[in-house]
């Protein structure tokens, strides 16, 4: 009973630890023909319950090292550069904003919403200037944002749209799967704790052919060829052209051989967060605790984390909540600290806590709850009754 609970665990098993495998013994590690046939059965997936309109574009899809590198990418191929501002939620992972200064631009940092702690659409129509090159919408743990809204606002103002789906993964707004959605590139993070995982990596998603061809050059160092190409050809094919000075943001094949089987177990996956984000809900609804928003009306969860909020009435405060289940060896987290208390971003932009009201106030009471799907429901009856215990 006093084993300790990590706040996340990779789900993983002997197909993956067999595929990688086979993968060292095949003679080529790096990006070849592993992440082609990652990238294809991605894209299968993306368009399995999109529901398709007239001449709509096929997807592409784009394995990357990171979902950070995977934004910087989006933003490089849309033309983001110095003068140029992105709008960016205060509550989110550094690297949502870290790109945008990247591209030598800056990043217009604005509040979220009490209720889904994702973007805040008025805080977005607030921001935008002459400058304005994009919008950055986060899904926030899972839960899709507005994006009609968000895209109807983008169109407006000719700006472009980039969805961070670094918890989206499988997130469904209005019966689509994010990552089909209109918007001009779409960024999915396989970091270990992720709804699944590559241990390190992303999926860029785009239906923009030009835009998808750049980042596929620019992944890899400017070169104008595939190199697995260049080095399984049986004839001299070692002349290449570097057209831009790129990056080295490309995924390898032992990562893509864990996705491949990953992203089979998806939906299975998905199944198993979604039971246990209900027992939580269920038996926490009467603790004084904002439980999160679930499935709504135009979107379904992925449930990549659970954040609980402490309400004013409650006898204990965050911190001392995390180290009472600390000392009871429950591992917890904090999604996140918002930017603009971060220094960098406080100092370069001035920012003060009463522009970011609710993304403060929701900082101060927030935790995330261990929440991945080999978690056992004895090590959840655990920490529900913990959770209990410490209200009392």
């Amino acid at each position: 009973m006093n084993k300790f609970i990590p706040f996340s665990l990779p789900d993983i098993d002997n197909r993956e630890i067999s595929e990688v495998i086979k993968t060292l013994r095949s003679g080529w590690l790096t990006s070849g023909p592993m992440v082609q046939r990652f990238e294809a059965n991605f894209k299968k997936f993306i368009n399995k319950s999109n529901k398709k309109e007239v001449n709509e574009k096929p997807i592409e899809a784009i394995a990357v090292s990171s979902a950070t590198a995977g934004l910087h990418l989006a933003l490089e191929s849309l033309g983001v550069n110095k003068g140029d501002e992105v709008i960016v939620p205060s509550l989110t992972f550094t690297s949502t904003a870290s790109v945008v200064r990247h591209m030598g631009a800056e990043a217009k940092i604005v509040d979220i919403n009490h209720d889904t702690l994702n973007i805040n659409v008025e805080a977005i129509k607030n921001a935008i200037s002459s400058k304005t090159k994009a919008i950055m919408a986060v899904h926030y743990a899972g839960l899709p944002c507005n994006m009609d809204k968000i895209l109807s606002i983008a169109r407006k103002f000719k700006i472009k749209v980039v969805e961070d789906a670094a918890h989206a993964l499988p997130t469904i707004y209005k019966r689509n799967l994010v990552g089909s959605l209109k918007s001009d590139v779409t960024v999915f993070s396989f970091y270990a704790n992720k709804t699944m995982t590559t241990g390190e990596g992303g999926m860029v998603v785009t239906r923009n052919k030009k835009l998808a061809n750049r980042i596929k050059i620019m992944r890899l160092h400017g070169i104008d060829r595939d190199v697995f190409a260049r080095f399984s050809s049986k004839k001299p094919s070692w002349f290449y052209q570097v057209i831009e000075p790129g990056f080295k943001y490309n995924m390898t094949d032992i990562s893509a051989a864990i996705g491949i089987n990953q992203l089979k177990k998806l939906p299975k996956f998905l199944k198993r967060r979604k039971y246990l984000a209900e027992k939580y809900m269920k038996s926490l609804r009467n603790l004084p605790l904002i439980l999160p928003i679930g499935d709504t009306d135009h979107g379904l969860h992925a449930w990549h984390l659970f954040v609980i909020r402490l309400t004013n009435n409650s006898k204990i405060n965050r911190d001392q909540l995390i180290q009472y289940l600390s000392n009871n060896n429950i591992g917890t987290s904090v999604h996140y600290i918002p930017l603009h208390k971060q220094p960098y971003w406080k100092k370069r932009y001035n920012l003060t806590n009463k522009n970011f009201h609710v993304a403060d106030e929701a900082f101060k009471s927030m935790i995330s709850l261990p929440l991945y799907t080999a978690m056992s429901d004895e090590n959840q009856n655990r920490i529900i009754k913990l959770l209990h215990k410490a209200f009392i």
